[in-house]
């Protein structure tokens, strides 16, 4: 066979597999038709050379297995199937004892090689097993790659190819997914009578703490080969977290106080744990639950009679202290303006007691020049300054009358009028009174 008729078999092939492993075929078990073939008049030989046809032969029942419709014989089926490969393979009736001659005087076809059946049925079962290695990894995922078992790689998002099962085998994981945690059941447990959230403070008291932990994974290989329950893992570490930060706080300080501290602390401690122990797990943020810090459920209504006076502590507290807010500016304000007309008062009455005493001096120089005149003098100013500011009467005696007549309602006008003027009057006489009684 030539080089030509390799190549037109090699493109006819796959039609030829279809077509003799074709499951709806009625032919199988049921016999060949080669009689039938040779049966035809080969049309491909011109007109004036076509042999005349021979006669018909003689019709012979078919088996009973081909029938009234009844199911193919195994026996037939199996050979119709070795017939078969061998007609694809070696292109003869397959009986396996050399080709014979082709129909109409063809040329005689190869025998049937079984070693090139094997191969190519091998190569065909390699391809596709090849094939099985291909993967698709979704956004958001990682796949891990093992080899016998043991880490090989890590491939992101995108059309992946390993080396198929059983050398090699790939776990998707997602990386972008938030996960949770509820750390913090209401089990009572038996030894103590207390739930599992419950913990001690610092100041030997209980505290209940429930709360979720979300995280996301940030390394895959480390998710699934460093430790042997990472999500168990890392409810533990939460919990461990936990205590060893509520242990360090009072309990006033933890239910009240520093409640919002609790969070952050045990997510930086988390995730300083979870880095040591190489879970890979990046810690996102830690949410308590709605009460969850609370007393055990044995002394809640004392604490909350407790809570309730140390509000009202504080409210009071916060009152006094607004009220200092307002008070003190204020008295700060008076003493000062206070001290200031102190120190203007003094100022003041120094200047003045200066100004008399200078005055003095000089009047007494004066009435060792002339005292009587002197002391005239100063009389007659102090009356004046004394009369000045007083309501006067004046009465003719010259009259003889003893009837006088006095307007009293502009005398208590004047009085009234006059009473502060009268204060520095009265000191004006009395300081003429002491300047002249000594020399009267």
């Amino acid at each position: 066979m030539n080089f030509s008729q390799r190549v037109h078999r090699l493109a006819v092939l796959p039609q030829r597999i279809r077509g003799m492993f074709n499951l709806n075929d009625p032919r199988w078990g049921r016999g060949d038709n080669n009689n039938e073939d040779s049966s035809k008049p080969d049309n491909s030989a011109p007109e004036g050379e076509r042999p005349s046809p021979p006669p018909a032969p003689e019709q012979r029942p078919r088996p009973s297995s081909q029938q009234g419709g009844q199911p193919p014989d195994l026996e037939e089926v199996w050979r119709d199937l070795n017939r078969k490969l061998s007609g694809l393979f070696g292109g003869g009736s397959g009986n396996g004892r050399g080709a014979p001659p082709a129909r109409n005087g063809g040329q005689p076809t190869e025998p049937f090689n079984p070693g090139k059946g094997v191969f190519l049925i091998a190569g065909v079962a390699v391809l596709i097993w090849l094939g099985t290695g291909f993967f698709i990894v979704q956004e958001g995922q990682q796949a891990v790659i093992t080899q016998f078992g043991k880490y090989k790689s890590t491939v992101g998002a995108g059309f992946n190819w390993r080396l198929p099962y059983p050398v090699q085998k790939h776990e998707l994981v997602y990386v972008s997914q938030i996960r949770s945690a509820d750390v913090g059941s209401d089990n009572i447990v038996r030894s103590t009578g207390l739930r599992e959230s419950a913990m001690l403070t610092e100041d030997e008291n209980i505290v209940e703490i429930k709360f979720a932990v979300q995280y996301r994974l940030s390394d895959a290989r480390a998710w699934l080969f460093e430790s042997r329950s990472p999500s168990e893992a890392v409810i533990q570490v939460a919990e461990s977290a936990v205590r060893d930060v509520v242990g360090k706080m009072k309990m006033d300080t933890a239910l009240a106080e520093e409640r919002d501290q609790i969070a952050p602390r045990v997510r930086d401690l988390m995730q300083s744990i979870l880095d040591r122990y190489k879970v890979g797990v990046e810690v996102v943020g830690i949410n308590m639950q709605q009460g969850g810090v609370r007393p055990p459920e044995q002394v809640q209504a004392s604490f909350d009679d407790v809570l309730k006076a140390g509000q009202e502590r504080e409210r009071a507290k916060n009152e006094a202290q607004a009220y200092a807010n307002d008070v003190v500016p204020r008295a700060t304000g008076t003493a000062a303006r206070l001290s200031e007309e102190s120190q203007a008062y003094k100022a003041k009455i120094v200047a003045q007691a200066q100004g008399d005493a200078g005055r003095f001096s000089s009047l007494y120089t004066e009435y060792q020049k002339a005292p009587q005149v002197t002391r005239d003098r100063l009389y007659l100013d102090a009356m004046q300054q004394v009369y000045s500011n007083v309501t006067k009467v004046l009465v003719e005696s010259r009259q003889g009358s003893n009837l006088l007549y006095l307007p009293l309602d502009k005398i208590m006008q004047g009085v009234n009028g006059a009473a502060a003027p009268a204060a520095s009057g009265d000191a004006a006489a009395g300081w003429l009174r002491r300047l002249l009684l000594p020399h009267v």
